[in-house]
């Protein structure tokens, strides 16, 4: 009786292989036959869903997307169920902004994929407009953040655009050094950073009111 394969998981194999090689090695090593090796599978196996590598690195860059957008969509979710001002709407903070970090070997994986991916769109015009719904994704959770964080009313529209873009430079910085530095920028540097952050921006909205 032949074996019954489940598409669904079978791909998210093949995506988890594709970032562990990109991890390891880059992105330029990510090909349909070392994707395969390292998934343990024929190169036929994956050929019958991927018909050849630039279709398998634009499907895997979606499927990364996607579950970090995921991460964050819960984190948000569970953010919003707290009472703003309250020490459990201020550890959901921050809840939610570790998510865009590499603090666990699965989160690790999927910002260096996600990073990669990304600068890769730059000269790799099939995964640009992926990038671009990366960035607009998560843009508008970060922006969401700012504005419950700020208390916004309806004011200054554009300080609200500037401090979502700094909070968006900080993630994407931390996000870095812990991936080349992981012995200095730990979690606990990671934490003490976005504490800081979010400390600043509530002295900002005090500020502004």
């Amino acid at each position: 009786m032949p074996k019954i394969v489940d598409p669904a998981a079978r791909r998210r194999e093949i995506v988890d292989a594709v970032c562990r090689i990109i991890a390891s090695d880059g992105l330029e090593r990510a090909s349909l036959r070392e994707v395969a090796d390292e998934a343990g599978l024929a190169v036929g196996s994956v050929r019958h869903y991927f018909s050849s590598s630039e279709e398998l690195l634009h499907f895997s860059f979606a499927a990364v997307v996607d579950r970090i957008v995921a991460r964050l969509d819960s984190a948000y979710a569970d953010l919003a169920a707290t009472p703003a001002g309250s020490t459990e709407h201020h550890a959901a903070v921050l809840t939610l902004l570790g998510e865009f970090l590499p603090l666990d070997e699965e989160r690790a994986l999927d910002a260096c994929a996600w990073l990669a991916f990304k600068n890769a769109a730059r000269i790799r015009p099939f995964l640009a407009a992926e990038a671009d719904r990366s960035h607009r994704t998560v843009a508008v959770v970060v922006g969401q953040l700012i504005t419950r964080l700020m208390d916004d009313d309806g004011g200054d529209r554009q300080q609200l655009v500037t401090e979502a873009e700094r909070l968006l430079a900080t993630l994407d910085g931390l996000t870095m050094h812990a991936l080349l530095q992981p012995g200095w920028m730990t979690q606990e540097m990671c934490r003490d950073v976005l504490e800081s952050h979010v400390a600043g921006l509530g002295r900002t909205a005090a500020a502004s009111h």
